[in-house]
This record gives C-alpha cells, structure tokens and sequence, in this order.
C-alpha cells in the first residue's frame, strides 16, 4: 500500500511531538498541526490515509467541529480521537460527530498503533456517513438530509426508507424488499403504502425538478439516482 499518511491535530508539544515521533518511527507520514483552523485547512486540501484529532484545541474550538466539518465534506478516512474526557457522553459525543474510534489519554503508544491497524482493515464503506445523489445529501449518523442549501423534514419512516434506498443504490429495491426492511415483522403492509410513501418522499426531496432523485422502473421497483 505504501506509505501511509496521517493528519495529527494536537496542540500539546510534548505529546504531539512523541506521537509524530512515533508515528514516523512506524512509517507513517505525518503532519502535525496544533489548531483547530490549521487542522481543518489541511484536512480539506490534502489526501490522508487517517486523521487523529485532540478533542479540546486553543481558543475555544474543538475536534468534533473539524470531525462534522470533513464528514459534511465528503472525506471518508478513519478519524481517531484523542482526549482527556473520558465519560461516556463524551465518547458518544465524538462517534456520533463522525469519528471511527475514540483514545483516553494517557494512552500507551502501542494501544493508538492498535487502533489504527485495525481502521486500517475496515471498508471504506464502513466509515462513509455522507451519502450524496447529486445536491441530495443525507448524513447517516445525524438522520439529517438536505437538498442544495435546504433543509428536508422527513418522518422517521420517509427517512428510513431514504437511506435504504441510499445504500442499495446499485440495485433496484422490489416494494416487497422495502416493506421487508423498512417496517416490522407485525406491520400490517400493503404494497400500495409503500408508493404513498415514495410520492410523499418525491414531493419533499424533488422540489421542482424535472427528474425525481427516486426512479421507479416499472414492473421491478425504485432505484435512488446517482444524479438528478
């Protein structure tokens, strides 16, 4: 795979400097940055393999914000966090921000090398959180969709089936495939509820496009296009 390239936000030097240290002691390429706005502009104009951000950074701003910020963007590698807060809202805070795993300090050097072994042996697909369909976008972990600069309000039905239709892009989804995934088992589903639910779902997300983000090929079922 060759050299593997790492964005450390940390603004700790000790720790910072020892990590980097260690890091490239492990053949890892790193650049190490000590702001959060340092941090962020290098995170959106390079290509990096993980990002391992600091949790609390200077002058009030935070990891999780340079985390949305990159997952909102598109950028799909392994993001590790480091931090001093160890509570469970805490971590929770951070997964749901978008990171993939979440490191207490003090921490052995060994434990982060773990960690990073084991994001590396994960799909892509694992981490993705932003899906997009053209100027349809919908984030996976925060249940939030938007059409262009707009926001969408679905209900948690209209949503599920969104994002089933999101994941299953490559194939077309049969009514009776998303009455199967979509409602429970004691669900008292009729095939024609699940075309109420796509015309109320068109009428939110297609605005006045011509072409609906939702195609449904006749005979089969609905397919989520890539563009629209």
């Amino acid at each position: 795979m060759g050299v593997m390239k790492i964005l450390l936000v940390e603004d700790e030097l000790k720790l910072g400097k020892a990590i980097k240290a260690g890091l490239e002691q492990d053949s890892y390429a790193v650049d190490w940055l000590t702001t959060a706005d340092e941090g962020l502009a290098y995170a959106e104009t390079e290509v990096y393999d993980f990002i391992i951000l600091d949790r609390m950074l200077p002058d009030g701003k935070d990891g999780l914000d340079i985390c949305r910020t990159v997952r909102a963007q598109g950028v799909t590698c392994p993001i590790l966090m480091l931090t001093a807060r160890g509570e469970l809202s805490d971590r929770v805070d951070g997964l749901d921000s978008g990171a993939d795993d979440y490191l207490v300090k003090p921490f052995a050097f060994e434990e982060l090398l773990a960690r990073l072994r084991a994001l590396k042996r994960r799909p892509e697909a694992a981490v993705q959180q932003i899906l997009t369909f053209g100027d349809l976008r919908i984030d996976t972990t925060q249940k939030y969709v938007t059409v262009g600069q707009q926001d969408v309000q679905l209900s948690r039905k209209e949503y599920a089936l969104l994002e089933y239709l999101a994941h299953h892009s490559d194939q077309i989804c049969s009514k009776d495939q998303l009455i199967e995934h979509i409602w429970d088992f004691d669900a008292d589903i009729l095939p024609n509820t699940v075309e109420v639910f796509i015309r109320s779902l068109r009428k939110k997300l297609d605005g006045s496009r011509s072409e609906s983000y939702i195609e449904t090929v006749r005979g089969f079922g609905y397919r989520l296009r890539r563009s629209s």
